[in-house]
């Protein structure tokens, strides 16, 4: 088996006993493979902030296991984990859960300090990673003078500082109106494909699905359905797999939104 990227077996989370008993997660299995972005969506109480507290290693799984580029997550003990969350994973949060009293490059730096580099390393690498998420000209800034889009691309860069394996976000566009939260995820999209990192976003919010490789909808603590997603080669719009106009060019298949895209992608 291949050991990188995340791997979840037969996962299944129990919360009480006998009567009282609740099975939030209910045998779930899931790969997600570096450069991958795969979207969880499904009603309130279907387990999707349980299952995601499981892939963050805050919370341990009733049975089944978890795995990060070999590192068996479910079979640490709780001395071990916060170093390996601190290192292996970056997480979004929806209230972007910024330190006001920092400004943002100290916001962002602050990680990678813990992980023991020195001051001025971790503020070099803020810098950059701030400087490429368009946030160059705001380092000195409170994040009480930052918009709400603004807030998330600094949330996103304290996620990528210390170069984890997967990223997480939590309902990322639930505080932003539906232009800045799309393009958000866009710009996430991109550098952590650049930097060939596995995103895992939990989200009810339909408008970023085509930002995904994958849907996978949970309900009652199981997915119960896959959707997969592909780029029209064309006009770039994300579709659908399943119904999308389909063509095929040297033995590869691409899929379009519409029959003009595919014939013209066909007669280039």
């Amino acid at each position: 088996m291949d050991n990188l990227g995340l791997q979840v077996e037969r996962v299944t989370k129990r919360f009480g006993s006998g009567d009282t008993e609740v099975v939030a997660v209910r045998d779930v299995s899931l790969v997600v493979n570096p450069g991958e972005v795969v979207l969880i969506m499904g009603p309130s109480g279907s387990g999707k902030t349980t299952l995601l507290l499981m892939l963050g290693a805050l919370l341990k799984p009733t049975e089944g296991s978890i795995t990060l580029d070999g590192l068996e997550l479910s079979a640490m003990s709780e001395r071990k984990l916060p170093d390996v969350r601190l290192r292996h994973f970056g997480f979004i949060f929806q209230d972007f859960n910024l330190l006001s009293a920092l400004n943002v490059l100290d916001n962002v730096a602050f990680p990678a300090e813990l992980t023991g580099v020195s001051r001025r390393t971790a503020r070099e690498k803020a810098t950059a990673v701030l400087t490429e998420l368009g946030l160059g000209h705001r380092l000195r800034f409170p994040p009480d003078k930052l918009s709400g889009g603004e807030k998330q691309r600094v949330a996103i860069a304290r996620a990528l500082i210390n170069d984890p394996t997967l990223i997480l976000a939590d309902e990322p566009t639930a505080n932003l109106d539906s232009s800045h939260g799309h393009e958000t995820m866009r710009l996430l999209r991109e550098i952590t494909q650049k930097r060939s990192r596995s995103v895992v976003i939990v989200s009810h919010d339909a408008r970023i699905k085509d930002i995904a490789d994958r849907v996978l909808w949970l309900e009652d603590g199981q997915f119960m359905k896959a959707i997969e997603m592909a780029t029209d080669p064309i006009c770039g719009m994300a579709v659908e797999r399943e119904g999308a106009v389909a063509g095929v060019r040297e033995g590869e298949t691409y899929y379009f939104c519409a029959k003009g895209c595919r014939d013209e992608f066909l007669a280039s």
